[in-house]
């Protein structure tokens, strides 16, 4: 992880979505690559975990049992038990709205 400053200067280039599943709960995280290649991780605490670059995330959210949401497929989800159709990542205008999105309880599971 580095602990450079970020800049207003250094827009993402890419955001993915990674998700996790711990018995009934789902947990997300966001995966932003910068212009620079440094890629930061926002974390289901609200926490902009920075790294020198994209495979050293990847590699970190991986470690924690994350799996990329754009790669998970029926067979994944049916594992995971998540349903498609009705799992989304958080959506909000600002990132302190959506830390409370980063943690789902889900109902029916165990």
């Amino acid at each position: 992880m580095s602990d450079l400053p970020a800049t207003v200067e250094d827009p993402p280039v890419e955001v993915q979505w990674w998700l996790a599943v711990h018995g009934d709960t789902l947990i997300w995280a966001r995966l932003s690559v910068l212009d620079s290649g440094i890629a930061e991780v926002f974390d289901c605490d609200g926490r902009i975990l920075r790294y020198d670059d994209e495979p050293s995330a990847r590699m970190a959210l991986l470690d924690a049992e994350f799996r990329a949401f754009d790669g998970v497929d029926e067979d994944d989800a049916a594992l995971l038990g998540v349903d498609l159709d009705a799992t989304e990542p958080p959506q909000a205008e600002h990132d302190e709205d959506l830390v409370p999105q980063m943690i789902v309880k889900r109902v029916g599971h165990a």
